[in-house]
């Protein structure tokens, strides 16, 4: 993996902590998902750590915020949504932040600095995970200036390394 430093498998109490900050921070129980005794993976790139969990990565840790990559359809279909005009897609996509007049709509409520997922109003695909920074009702009335911090977009270091692990997962 050219973009990793090193991945190694976290310990039981490590992992315990690790799924325990993904409940409280994103409401998501992994255990429902991938049974109880997931094996969790920890890969360290230049921007965060990627979790990567029965094999599939699926989290990332960056400057103590988790959220979800953009591959763990699970969780970013319980996600509120943004939605951006094509207008906006290829400077998300290029790691900007969304701006007020790029978006469209807001799909479900959230508070500041919750994780929401960024859909392009033609296609409905997620084209980036982002932090907001005012709560959905403000977000809706606001027009001018930056709306959500960009955590992880596609083409971006992450996806880099996440669509590595999944070809060698499908070889």
């Amino acid at each position: 993996m050219s973009a990793s430093t090193r991945r190694v498998p976290l310990r039981k109490d490590d992992r315990k902590q690790f799924l325990e900050k993904v409940l409280s921070n994103l409401g998501l129980n992994i255990e429902s998902i991938f049974g109880l005794k997931p094996q969790v993976e920890m890969l360290e790139t230049l921007k965060g750590k990627i979790y990567v969990v029965n094999g599939r990565p699926i989290f990332v840790e960056f400057e103590n915020d988790v959220f979800p990559t953009l591959s763990f359809d699970q969780c970013i279909s319980r996600l509120p949504k943004v939605v951006v005009d094509m207008g906006a897609v290829p400077y998300i996509c290029n790691g900007a932040d969304v701006m007020g007049p790029g978006v469209v709509d807001i799909q479900g409520e959230f508070k500041p600095k919750s994780v929401v997922a960024v859909v392009d109003v033609k296609n409905k695909k997620p084209i980036a995970i982002a932090k907001s920074i005012f709560d959905s009702k403000t977000a809706l009335t606001i027009k001018k200036g930056k709306l959500f911090e960009n955590l992880h977009c596609v083409g971006d270091e992450i996806w880099t390394v996440i669509k590595e692990i999944e070809d060698r997962r499908k070889s």
